[in-house]
C-alpha cells in the first residue's frame, strides 16, 4: 500500500491551522457564514489525507486523497469569494494561503496521479 508522502501531511496540517486562524479573524469582524465553510473544508483537507494512511486498498486511498483534493478546490473557492467579496482585504495574506493551497492541490494531483499510474495499471 502506498503511504502518503510527510510532506504532504505536514502541509495540510499547517494549512488547517491557517484556515482556524483565518476563521477567528473573520469571525472577530462580523463574517460567519463564509468563514464556517472556509473552516469546514479547509480543515478537512488534512483530515482526508491522515484517513489515507490506514486506506483499506489502493482505490481507498486514491479515493481519501481525490476527497481531500475535492475540499482543497472548494477551500480555493470559498478563500476566492472572500477576498474578492472584501473580507479579505489584506491581498498578501490572501496570496500566501492561496499559494498555499495550490502547493497542495499540485501535490495531492501527482500523488494520485502516480498511484493510480504505478499501482491501477493492467
Amino acid at each position: 500500500m502506498p503511504e502518503t508522502k510527510p510532506a504532504i501531511t505536514a502541509l495540510t496540517f499547517r494549512f488547517s491551522l491557517e484556515a482556524i486562524a483565518l476563521y477567528k479573524y473573520l469571525k472577530e469582524n462580523k463574517e460567519y457564514i463564509l468563514s464556517k465553510q472556509l473552516l469546514r473544508s479547509g480543515t478537512s483537507i488534512g483530515a482526508n489525507v491522515i484517513e489515507s494512511q490506514d486506506a483499506q486498498s489502493k482505490s481507498d486511498f486514491i479515493s481519501k486523497l481525490s476527497i481531500a483534493l475535492k475540499e482543497a478546490k472548494e477551500t480555493k473557492y470559498w478563500l476566492s469569494l472572500l477576498f474578492e467579496s472584501g473580507y479579505l482585504s489584506n491581498y498578501e495574506d490572501y496570496l500566501k494561503t492561496s499559494e498555499d493551497l495550490d502547493t497542495i492541490i499540485s501535490t495531492l494531483v501527482k500523488i494520485i496521479k502516480t498511484t493510480k499510474e504505478r499501482y491501477l495499471k493492467k
